[in-house]
């Protein structure tokens, strides 16, 4: 994907880009990069894309993440080849929970209790907003 602001504006408060918009981003970029397909299939790959992308903005061994799909030996080829191109993506979902780590930290909260404030936000987020796709 490609924005018109750095990561760092993000995380700076200079850009208005949150989850739900880059959710919504990333679901365009599956949903180009997949051609018209099935909603179920464009789903299933939209999840794989962002799990991984949520893996690399959060500092989680990339082996570590893959080898939850060690039964699967396409799809971890699908993700170790899809990595590289994903950093940004990355970079930039990162960007986005650091913001919002630092105003639950700007707001009063201790920063160990911010973090997980925004890890349970972030699990009932993507559990309530699934990508448009029908």
């Amino acid at each position: 994907m490609e924005w018109e602001f750095t990561p760092e504006d993000v995380v700076k408060g200079v850009a208005d880009y949150g989850l739900a918009e880059f959710r919504r981003d990333l679901a365009e970029e599956v949903r180009l990069n997949m051609g018209a397909e099935d909603p179920l299939r464009l789903r299933r790959v939209f999840d794989l894309v962002y799990d991984l992308c949520y893996a690399l903005a959060t500092s989680k061994d990339l082996e570590a993440h893959l080898a939850a799909y060690a039964y699967d030996p396409p799809t971890v080829q699908f993700l170790r080849e899809l990595q590289p191109a994903m950093v940004e993506n990355a970079t930039m979902l990162g960007a986005i929970l650091q913001r919002s780590i630092m105003d639950h930290v700007a707001a009063g909260q201790p920063l160990e209790r911010a973090i997980a404030e925004v890890d349970q936000w972030h699990r009932a987020f993507v559990a309530e907003n699934p990508p448009p796709f029908s």
